[in-house]
Formats: structure tokens, sequence, C-alpha cells
């Protein structure tokens, strides 16, 4: 299965211009309790590189482009996020890296969680030792 899960929001505009609605177990599959959104991030910036225990996510470029990078240990996927329509759909124990920021790029962020610092996984070789346990634990 691909780590590259996309989320289409239905077009709601008309002649007078475009919207798209975001709702909870609906268009976005959970329960929203945190939303933020990256801006600003200067030419040749990286963000990212860290993964959590159990948030979900769903990024929305909403002006620019940037290139996402996913990672579960196993298996290391790259897209590119760049439209408003789309989000990217990220799993817990998963490791991502955002790159290549546009000069214009607006990055929203929608989370399962509030902010909580002992869900993030910021080492990456943490990460592996982590996700190996979680993937390759045998069923009983």
């Amino acid at each position: 299965m691909s780590l590259v899960q996309w989320v289409d929001f239905p077009h709601l505009g008309d002649e007078r211009g475009s919207l798209i609605a975001l709702e909870a177990n609906k268009t976005v599959p959970f329960e929203i309790k945190r939303v933020y959104y990256i801006y600003h991030t200067g030419q040749n910036v990286s963000r990212g590189y860290h993964a959590h225990k159990d948030l979900k996510q769903v990024a929305i470029c909403l002006a620019g482009r940037c290139r996402m990078v996913l990672d579960d240990g196993d298996t290391r996927e790259e897209t590119w996020l760049d439209r408003p329509t789309k989000g990217l759909q990220i799993e817990s124990m998963i490791w991502r890296e955002m790159h290549d920021f546009s000069g214009d790029c607006v990055l929203l962020v929608l989370a399962s969680e509030h902010y909580d610092e002992r869900d993030y996984i910021r080492n990456y070789e943490d990460f592996l030792k982590l996700s190996r346990n979680v993937h390759h634990t045998p069923s009983r």
C-alpha cells in the first residue's frame, strides 16, 4: 500500500469563486483537534523531520507548493503538494519531511490531537527502532 494517500475535497464554488469545506469525520477522516499553517518558509529550508506515535494529519497546500517525503521505516515515498483541492493524509508512525517550498507556499495542517511533545519522535534512528517494533510485531 502506498504511503501517499490523498483526500479529495469537493469543490463547492460557483461563478463567484472557489470554496472548499473541511469537515471533521466527513471530508477529513478524523476529528480535528488542532489546525496550523506554515508560511514564509525561507528558500532552501526544509521542515518536519519527525514522526508521531499516535497523531494523524491531513496536509493541504493552500497556495504555492512543497515536496513531501513520507517514510514508514521500510518504504520512502515523495509527492508534491500543490493544490488546495487535495489533502495528503499522514497516518501515525510515518516520518515526514517537507522540502522545496515555493516562496508563496501556505501549508495548512489538520491534526487529530492537540499538541503533545511526548507524541513526537524527532530522531530518525529512534523512529526506525520503534517502527520495526510496530510493523514487525508477530501476531498472537
